[in-house]
């Protein structure tokens, strides 16, 4: 834009300059001949009187000169004539004019005789003064100049305009804001290249959305079972690896495995069809049971089984879970076959921090094998005869915990370092403990759900980020003594995780942007976190909010990505700087070519963009070069470093 105002002011001033070159040599031929014609006007009088007193003359040698000469020479406006033959004076004229720039006339009328003329004369413009008429004509044409000026500097601005609108269009292509410019086509000039531009970048927006549902095409057939559309048995083990550290489970929950024993005899008695539409009817009732669970896992494992993973749960809620899962089974309308009454059986299997992850799913089939030794359709719990204290707390005694906690500003901050490729620090991700009267900490596993139930988690975020906030202003950087020695140092910035209730509620985010607008020196070295599942259920509403954040200055981030099998379109939409790929998707993936293949998807769907792709959960050395080869800008896990507290 810069340029072509520069271009514009160029121009309009280049035909300034030759509109008034053009009007001067105008002006100045017009005076010139004005000038010109009057002297050549008067030269024709001093003719005119010359032939008369050569005529007179030749006709009258006595003629009497004061008779008719001295009214023509008043008329003529003499200062002086003088009338001579040879050395005699004939007639001799003094006028009442006088005049310093006089024209003198001294011509030899009779060479023969010695005929003698001396004649002086104002000059022709002592006399003359402008009348009201010319000024006005020399008004008139001045201002039309003007006018005409006028007219020629909007006409080149508007032309202008259009190159101005097109090379914008043009810049926002260069720096990878296609939607901007597919927003603003305005009224760019040359129309031909304008529409041009427009139909490339709509071709290039429906090539992305096609790369989007071809990505979500590679996850859907990698991760989910074709004929239900839920996940598979490798989204199973990925999620389960995920819950879980080198085989001990880092939370509490259930395990369900629903079998229909005769899903084969409803095929070959009533038809594939109807089948299909039974078993998919009872996918979807259980899936819209299972909404209300947060990070819960559905999987079919084989043709006539499924596992159900439920964390965050008591063991209470996990016998209702049971018993509503198999009330929503027999719900459904099963054709007659027979033994029908026996179709369904669940076995549950409830696990706790620290239990072995492949001992679940026995535990959990020896449940089954239970419920189908009962007979009828019916479901059966695995008692290992103990549960965690920590989970046996009601809401109550949580929420009391909770705004005890919030009151005496007992959450803390904990950091782990993400290192990018080069290995130096890329930013370290805030994570939240809290602690006890007795000072001992408590797992953010714990206390989140709750906080989440009883509705406190904003108030839990807002303590974090105010304790962030006070680390940037008083440390510039902060020391990690148990990195790898080929991590380098690097300037200090924090992500923190952002939750659905702090982001729908309207007093945080209006804190929230009071708050960045106050440390604004210290925004861009934030980075905010949302989980994928977040973004993709809330997006509409959510997409002011993340708006107004980044325009604050501050970075935006999806984590979990892979969690879920969903396409990847909603990244750009959202204006998102790093994604983080789920461990799930990360663990053992030097060994799994399926996770390698969506790694290579994902990216290849960010091409020529500036978002960085980042991996969660790293625990190996195998798993980090792979994630490098594979083009993963950056990392966090346990190989790098434990999360420590930031002080």
């Amino acid at each position: 834009m810069k340029f072509t105002r520069m271009l514009t002011t160029k121009l309009t001033s280049f035909w300034l300059m030759s509109l008034a070159a053009v009007a001067f040599v105008f002006i100045l031929s017009a005076v010139m001949s004005f000038v010109q014609l009057t002297y050549k006007f008067q030269q024709q009088k001093v003719v005119g009187l010359e032939t008369m007193l050569v005529e007179h003359y030749q006709r009258q040698p006595d003629w009497e000169l004061e008779a008719w000469l001295p009214p023509m020479l008043l008329a003529y406006n003499a200062v002086d004539f003088r009338l001579s033959l040879k050395d005699e004076v004939l007639f001799a004229y003094k006028g009442n004019l006088s005049t310093q720039n006089a024209v003198i006339y001294d011509h030899v009328l009779e060479p023969k005789s010695g005929l003698h003329m001396q004649l002086t004369l104002p000059q022709p413009f002592d006399h003359y003064t402008f009348s009201w008429y010319e000024i006005l004509i020399l008004l008139i044409g001045i201002f039309a100049v003007i006018a005409l000026v006028r007219f020629g500097h909007l006409w080149f601005s508007q032309q202008l305009d259009g190159i101005e609108e097109l090379a914008l269009r043009s810049r926002l292509i260069l720096q990878g804001k296609h939607e901007e410019a597919l927003a603003s086509p305005g009224k760019g000039r040359p129309r031909l290249i304008n529409r041009a531009l427009t139909k490339l970048l709509e071709e290039l927006q429906d090539a992305q959305k096609e790369r989007g549902r071809f990505d979500k095409f590679i996850r859907s057939n990698t991760f989910l079972d074709a004929e239900t559309h839920i996940g598979n048995r490798l989204f199973l083990t990925n999620r389960l690896d995920a819950l879980s550290h080198n085989q001990s489970m880092l939370a509490h929950g259930v395990i369900y495995l629903l079998e229909m024993d005769d899903l084969d005899l409803l095929q070959q008695s009533q038809g594939e069809i109807a089948a299909k539409e039974f078993l998919n009817s009872t996918v979807n009732a259980i899936s819209l049971l299972l909404q209300n669970q947060a990070n819960s896992i559905f999987a079919r494992r084989s043709h006539h089984q499924f596992a159900i993973v439920v964390p965050q749960i008591s063991l209470i809620e996990a016998e209702k879970l049971a018993s509503k899962l198999l009330k929503i089974c027999l719900s459904q309308p099963l054709p007659e076959i027979d033994n029908r009454d026996n179709f369904f059986h669940l076995g549950c299997a409830y696990f706790t921090a620290g239990d072995n992850a492949a001992q679940l799913i026995e535990e959990a089939d020896m449940a089954l094998r239970a419920a189908q030794l009962q007979g009828n359709s019916n479901w059966f719990m695995y008692d290992k005869g103990a549960i965690d204290e920590e989970f046996t707390k009601g809401s109550v005694r949580w929420r009391s915990f909770l705004e005890n906690a919030l009151v005496q500003k007992r959450f803390f901050p904990f950091s782990q370092p993400v290192i990018d490729s080069d290995g130096n620090e890329h930013h370290k991700e805030i994570f939240t403990r809290s602690r006890d009267n007795q000072g001992a900490l408590i797992r953010a596993s714990l206390f989140i759900p709750m906080a989440n139930k009883c509705g406190l988690m904003p108030q839990v975020e807002r303590q974090i980020i105010e304790r962030v906030l006070l680390l940037l202003s008083n440390e510039p950087t902060i020391e990690v003594s148990n990195l790898p020695s080929n991590v380098k140092s690097a300037p200090q910035r924090y992500s923190i995780n952002l939750s659905l209730d702090s982001l729908m509620s309207r007093a945080f985010t209006q804190w929230l942007k009071t708050t960045l607008l106050e440390y604004r020196h210290l925004t861009p070295r934030l980075i905010f976190e949302v989980a994928e599942d977040i973004v993709i259920q809330h997006q509409e509403k959510l997409l002011p909010k993340l708006d107004m954040i980044r325009k604050m200055g501050a970075r935006l981030c999806v984590d979990h990505v892979g969690e879920q099998v969903v396409g990847t379109y909603y990244i750009r939409e959202c204006h998102f700087d790093l994604i983080k790929v789920h461990r799930s998707i990360v663990r053992h993936i030097h060994m799994r070519p399926e996770n390698q293949l969506f790694i290579r998807s994902l990216i290849g769907g960010l091409y020529r963009t500036e978002v960085q792709v980042c991996a969660e959960g790293v625990e190996v050395f195998e798993e980090w070069q792979t994630l490098k080869i594979l083009g993963v800008s950056a990392a966090q896990g346990m190989y790098f470093s434990e999360p420590i507290e930031a002080k």
